[in-house]
């Protein structure tokens, strides 16, 4: 993917995973937001946080179609600069997968702003795309890194949208199956 860094100042991120409910900043405003163009997916091997090279997880990412439903959080002005740093090294600094672009996002008070969003690079080796179900059970089921298992990551965030009153019947359904559960 080739996209240019900002060049402006984005007053707004939008989070679609952890960093919806673990922003890691004092955000002064935080609204309900809808990306168009793009819906979530775990499409990125983890050989970190979730998985190692040997045995890679399985993350969120953002593919191509769709709207993906998120939470939107304005920088803080006083320390902008300190909090896009911190944005860059939690989110590209690691393994480099994510790409920092500046994208529309449309607030739930019917403003429509321009937001950091965090795009997987296609062209990296651990962009996954869009995987069969088996074989995405299969890399969550066996995932674990140093944050922790990959389905306690897959299902912390489902759980973490319920809460928020997100609801994303593919992810809930991939949820379902990694725990085992039926029906």
């Amino acid at each position: 993917m080739s996209t240019a860094p900002p060049t402006g100042k984005p007053r707004w991120v939008f989070g679609y995973g952890s960093l919806m409910w673990n922003p890691g900043f004092d955000t002064p405003e935080t609204r309900p937001a809808r990306l168009q163009g793009w819906h979530r997916a775990f499409s990125i091997y983890s050989e970190h946080y979730r998985g190692t090279p040997q045995k890679p997880g399985l993350i969120l990412g953002l593919l191509p179609g769709g709207a993906c439903r998120g939470l939107a959080h304005r920088l803080p002005a006083k320390s902008y600069d300190e909090v896009r740093a911190y944005l860059r090294v939690r989110e590209i600094d690691n393994d480099g997968v994510y790409e920092e672009t500046v994208r529309p996002i449309h607030l739930d008070d019917g403003r429509t702003v321009e937001a950091l969003v965090y795009l997987a690079d296609r062209t990296h080796r651990q962009f996954a795309g869009k995987l069969p179900a088996a074989k995405a059970l299969r890399l969550i089921r066996q995932g674990h890194g140093a944050t922790g298992s990959n389905l306690d990551y897959v299902l912390n965030t489902v759980a973490h949208m319920g809460e928020l009153g997100l609801r994303d019947r593919p992810l809930e359904e991939l949820a379902r199956r990694a725990a085992g559960k039926s029906g």
